[in-house]
């Protein structure tokens, strides 16, 4: 049960069910569109003219719009209601170490474009610049476009929740970073930043209720560059006292380890990141280290390739990179105790090779067979869910549950 915050809290006025049954209205429509009025009221059992009343507010602000008329035996044609996204969109943007990317979205989050990448500008002012320039052009190249309600933006590394400054970002070196005030002003937009990680889980938290009506507890491990974690409990996305719930990249698989973007050595991202893997291939003697020329091109997706065209040593890399993330897991599950675990990037793509090997490191380690059991579900790369991260930052907050209390 929850403890109401004798300090932080908000007091229920006349207009709090209202406010709370515009939301579930507005939740409806998202889940089961195209729904009419009568279907509504009986999803949430009641009357027709309070359903009415709330769909004409919602109507009025333009979250929702009356669509085609559906067929009826008798009375009154049905006429379908819908999420208003006509025209509408959201900018997503994942920044990584090595690449940033950028993508057009609808208002439920769906890709209305294709996805451009570029690489990444280390300098924070001149990544503003790039990135300005670069959504202006994406903006103009959509016709169909007649608003951008914001732009949503995800990083590797740790953001602070009220002035979403990013604190520390290992992978790209900064520290204390003032991204969204330069982005918003260089745009023009409203700009919302968040750790990937808890980003991919809002936007698999929103997934899930949108398939299957709940939930429950989850956890999403986000494989790039590094390694991010988002944490939903009950519902909510786990933060922490000072916006670091959920760092289990840098928790230690071994201390004497290889060194990690963060400075520590055996972190578990420094031996399943996409850079530790490839190093592993190369040889190389740490993840961080400079990367030869020859060698800057060469992606976890080729390297899948030469696994499955029976390349032993690319074979032998990608199962090392199984098993760490077992390992890794196994601490994720043992300390939170998750209904079901996420896992996203590009290694994902090997997951029918690797599959047995987090499984059986994951058994090794797990504390309770049930634990061990744990349902693991890889998320495709193609399905981007960083980017449907990033534009949940943007979409998820009109369908959220308002806080009372």
């Amino acid at each position: 049960m929850r403890k109401i915050d004798p300090i932080r809290f908000r007091i229920a006025t006349k207009d709090t069910a209202r406010e709370i049954n515009r939301r579930i209205v507005l939740n409806l429509v998202r889940t089961h569109q195209p729904i009419s009025r009568a279907d509504l009221a009986r999803a949430m059992r009641v009357r027709r003219g309070a359903i009415s009343l709330l769909v004409g507010d919602l109507l009025r602000d333009g979250l929702i719009y009356e669509g085609a008329t559906g067929e009826t035996v008798r009375g009154r044609k049905p006429t379908f209601l819908y999420i208003d996204s006509r025209g509408r969109t959201v900018i997503a943007v994942d920044i990584r170490a090595s690449q940033t990317f950028l993508m057009p979205a609808d208002l439920l989050g769906k890709p209305i474009g294709g996805v451009i990448g570029f690489p990444t500008v280390r300098d924070p002012k001149q990544l503003v610049a790039t990135l300005a320039k670069r959504i202006t052009a994406l903006l103009d190249d959509h016709h169909g476009i007649e608003a951008c309600e914001g732009i949503g933006v995800v990083v590797p590394g740790m953001v602070e929740q009220k002035t979403m400054r990013i604190m520390h970002a290992p992978t790209l070196g900064w520290r204390n970073v003032d991204l969204r005030d330069a982005l918003a002003a260089a745009s023009g937009l409203p700009v919302q930043i968040e750790n990937s990680g808890r980003a991919c889980a809002l936007a698999q938290l929103w997934t899930m209720s949108a398939q299957s009506g709940a939930a429950g507890d989850l956890v999403f491990v986000s494989v790039s560059d590094g390694v991010g974690l988002g944490v939903i409990i009950q519902g909510e996305l786990l933060r922490g006292r000072s916006n670091i719930a959920g760092e289990f990249g840098h928790t230690p698989l071994s201390l004497d380890g290889p060194r990690c973007s963060c400075g520590a050595t055996g972190c578990w991202e420094a031996y399943v990141s996409n850079r530790a893997t490839l190093a592993r291939y190369f040889g190389r003697a740490a993840e961080t280290g400079p990367v030869p020329a020859d060698q800057k091109d060469f992606t976890v997706e080729d390297l899948i390739a030469r696994a499955r065209s029976g390349d032993s040593k690319a074979a032998a890399a990608i199962q090392a990179t199984g098993r760490y993330l077992g390992l890794g897991l196994a601490t994720v599950i043992n300390g939170l105790d998750p209904a079901r675990v996420f896992i996203g990037g590009e290694i994902t793509a090997a997951w029918d090779l690797i599959e047995a090997s987090v499984r059986e490191a994951l058994l090794e380690r797990a504390l309770t067979p049930a634990a061990a059991s744990t349902e693991i579900v890889p998320v495709s790369a193609v399905e981007h869910p960083r980017l449907r991260g990033a534009a949940a930052l943007v979409t998820a907050p009109a369908f959220a549950a308002p806080v009372v209390a």
